[in-house]
């Protein structure tokens, strides 16, 4: 099964952790959990991290409520399979990502 897919699950359950990293960055770019996780239907897989060293991670293309594009990485914790982590949630800089917020730019 696809890291969004258990992720999606995991949410739909209300089996949800905001790391504080994650709190931290939702407030520096204006952005809720709530919105992050009502976008979370929706969101488009970017990189799948299924062996990272701390557990299935994930970057995604989300939408905010004003729809203008996020990024967030999801994870779940090596070892357990549960919860949902919101490991950061980041308005992506275009100076940075293609214009579709897909794939980054070359340096």
């Amino acid at each position: 099964m696809s890291t969004i897919v258990q992720i999606q699950r995991l949410v739909l359950k209300q089996e949800i952790r905001v790391s504080e990293h994650g709190y931290d960055e939702l407030a520096n770019d204006e952005l809720t959990a709530r919105e992050v996780v009502a976008g979370l239907v929706d969101a488009v897989v970017v990189e799948d991290y299924p062996d990272y060293p701390k557990g299935a991670s994930v970057l995604l293309l989300q939408r905010d409520r004003s729809g203008k594009p996020i990024h967030t990485v999801w994870g779940i914790p090596k070892g357990h399979t549960s919860p949902a982590v919101l490991v950061t949630a980041y308005r992506p800089d275009p100076q940075r990502w293609e214009h579709h917020f897909m794939k980054r730019k070359p340096r």
